[in-house]
């Protein structure tokens, strides 16, 4: 069977020479940094906001343990219902109980990382429940059986043409129908569905804790359609999410908007605090709040990496990356790609299965210079690619070929010892594979300079 490492290989090969995946991605992205760097300019500091941003979370992750029992206790003054899960199976399993509970067979999703995190849909498809993203990218990825492609925008990878193709081939809509007649054709499909639906389910941005409240953010209404018309709405969120007051979303969703979309703001932002009260017309029955470990103490104990957790999930690192805009999110195999991913995903699911994404960078550090929150991505990197080796995650090979190396690399001697023409065989045979079957070897010429300086000085004092 093919491990993950070598998966992530081929199916990289297969992206970088794809020269419409290049072209549909670039042009996106393109877009998204155009609009993004229009918002930017709107904050009169930016500096200024991103650290105070960074320090906020630093405060936060350096107490969760008493920021989180504070969103607990205030949620629940409300009628809110708080549930603490290890991991996927545990949130799985107690999304499964409520829906069991209370009778439920149909599920109205909202955009969430944390669901795709834990195979929300798959997990719910086992036990006969239905279960339909109504956010419009993650709806048309559902309908072709695909995870999520980007944080922030699902179907990225997919130019309108396709979309039109896959709506045509699905709902009969016309073959060259504009992106407005497609959003209208899902209007129209997902409409009822918030209405038949038992249960809504969502993720949330941010974990408020002096209010006991959630925020969502999003574009197109989904979100509060499906914490509205339910009976009952389940918020799946991160633990790291927490922040400590109400007055820092003044901070956060502006930062959030800009570096996501380029947008002051988003246009639906939701401070949901619980189920309907008795004076209150709209909302669930029933609230509940699931807080998602998976992994996420494991990383909060690496002192030096737990910064990776101050991510609001704005996509800017994926946008910025010449590695992802190469090979693309689906490459990754994980619920986070790009430079992100790379960082906390071997922390959250084993650094043996997954410390090769921490490779997979040039290190050009632009993904720390547009984190909205200063998070020293490239830094953390290293630290990964460090920890991989005091671990001792890596191959036997491996080890074996920097010994060699290091052995050769601190005396002149022994790197002149092997002339060039074995040097070259080396790399033919040795290396080849690993450089890649696209690219022409390096050439080592006959003698080092040392040894040509060494000779030139001999001639010298003979002469």
């Amino acid at each position: 069977m093919m491990n993950t490492a070598e998966d992530f290989l081929e199916k990289a090969e297969d992206k970088v020479f794809d020269l419409n995946h290049r072209r549909t991605i670039n042009y996106n992205i393109g877009k998204y940094n155009a609009a993004v760097e229009r918002g930017i300019q709107k904050f009169e500091n930016l500096a200024h906001s991103k650290k105070k941003a960074h320090a906020i979370k630093w405060r936060v992750m350096e107490n969760l343990d008493k920021f989180l029992p504070e969103f607990e206790a205030n949620f629940q003054k409300r009628g809110g219902k708080v549930i603490w899960a290890n991991d996927a199976q545990e949130a799985q399993q107690e999304i499964l109980n409520i829906i069991n509970r209370n009778g439920g067979k149909t599920v109205i999703k909202s955009k969430s990382m944390t669901t795709e995190e834990i195979h929300l849909n798959d997990f719910l498809a086992e036990h006969d429940i239905s279960s339909l993203e109504s956010d419009l990218g993650e709806y048309i990825v559902q309908l072709l059986g695909q995870p999520p492609y980007h944080i922030v925008t699902p179907a990225m990878h997919l130019s309108k043409e396709e979309i039109a193709k896959l709506f045509h081939d699905r709902f009969n809509t016309p073959i060259d129908a504009t992106p407005e007649q497609l959003t209208q054709k899902a209007r129209e499909l997902l409409r009822e569905k918030y209405l038949q639906a038992d249960i809504g389910i969502s993720g949330g941005n941010f974990l408020i804790a002096d209010t006991g409240s959630i925020a969502l953010t999003e574009n197109e209404g989904n979100a509060r359609l499906c914490t509205t018309f339910p009976k009952i709405h389940i918020a799946i969120v991160g633990i790291e999410k927490v922040i400590p007051s109400m007055s820092d979303l003044d901070l956060y969703w502006p930062l959030l908007a800009s570096h996501g979309t380029g947008q002051n703001l988003t246009v639906y932002n939701t401070i949901l605090s619980g189920p309907r009260q008795p004076e209150e017309t709209d909302g669930p029955e029933e609230m509940y709040v699931i807080l998602l470990d998976n992994g996420r103490t494991n990383l909060l104990a690496q002192k030096e990496q737990r910064q990776g957790l101050y991510c609001i999930r704005c996509g800017a690192c994926l946008n910025a990356c010449p590695v992802y805009k190469n090979i693309g999110g689906h490459t990754y195999n994980t619920t986070y790609s790009g430079p992100i991913g790379s960082i906390i995903t071997p922390h959250l699911k084993g650094m043996k299965e997954f410390k090769h994404l921490s490779y997979a960078s040039s290190l050009c550090g632009k993904c720390s210079e547009v984190c909205p929150v200063k998070i020293d991505i490239h830094k953390m990197l290293l630290l990964n690619r460090r920890d991989a080796v005091v671990e001792q995650e890596n191959s036997k090979t491996e080890n074996l070929g920097w010994k060699l190396w290091k052995t050769g690399m601190l005396k002149r001697s022994r790197m002149d010892l092997i002339g060039g023409k074995l040097k070259n065989f080396f790399l033919k045979t040795l290396f080849r594979k690993i450089w890649g079957k696209y690219r022409d070897m390096p050439v080592i010429s006959p003698k080092s300079f040392s040894k040509l300086w060494s000779e030139t000085r001999k001639d010298d004092k003979q002469s």
